[in-house]
Formats: C-alpha cells, structure tokens, sequence
C-alpha cells in the first residue's frame, strides 16, 4: 500500500494560511481559538507544512477563502487564485460609489501599464 500522507508537500498552504492570517492581523493564538486547535500545531501548519486533517484544511480555507486550486492545480490559470478570491471578498463589502472608485483604479493601472510596455 502507498504512502499517501508523503505524495503531497503541504508548505505552499501553510505559507498561503500565514500570509492569510497576518494580513487580517491575526496572531497564531487568534486563529488557534477561532478554529480550535493548539497554536503549536498552527504554527507546524505555517512554517513545516504539517499535514493536517481533511476537516482542518477546510476550516483554514473556508475561513481564509483561500483557492486550494492554486495547490492541487498550479497550471489552470482559469481559477481564481487566494489573492483575487480575497480582492473579491473585500469588492463584495463596497457600495456602489465605491465599486465606481474601484473600477476607475483598476483601469487607470491598466493604463499606466500599457504605456510603460509601449514606451
């Protein structure tokens, strides 16, 4: 029988929950309460890829709205990747004026970036 715990190298999600968890402000404590388990075992998670259980990597995706795409499916860039799930949670909480603001950002960027490769 194979030894699946090993075909999967789980320090890309465990990068992925620390960044994750930093750019809300979070301490490993703040997320070891929210999810109920030992901030030690985050903390294996984050910086030695501890594999953990099928329920806990749920909960840490689920609470992140983290893409496992990106890790299980790293050459289909059809998917949304972490960062732009999180670009759209945070879309999601604006008004319209805001969304307006937004989108006029996003195409002034775009601009700038096609003059600088033309010029």
């Amino acid at each position: 029988m194979r030894d699946f715990e090993n075909l999967y190298d789980f320090r890309a999600f465990g990068h992925a929950i620390k960044a994750a968890r930093k750019a809300r402000g979070w301490t490993r404590e703040k997320l070891a309460q929210a999810v109920d388990l030992a901030p030690r075992y985050i903390m294996s998670i984050e910086n030695k890829g501890q594999h953990p259980s099928f329920q806990v990597f749920y909960e840490l995706v689920t609470l992140f709205n983290i893409s496992v795409d990106q890790f299980f499916f790293p050459d289909n860039s059809e998917e949304k990747s972490t960062r732009r799930r999180q670009l759209d949670e945070l879309l999601d909480g604006l008004n319209e004026n805001d969304l307006i603001i937004m989108q006029a950002t996003a195409k002034g960027i775009r601009e700038a970036k096609t003059a600088e490769t033309e010029g």
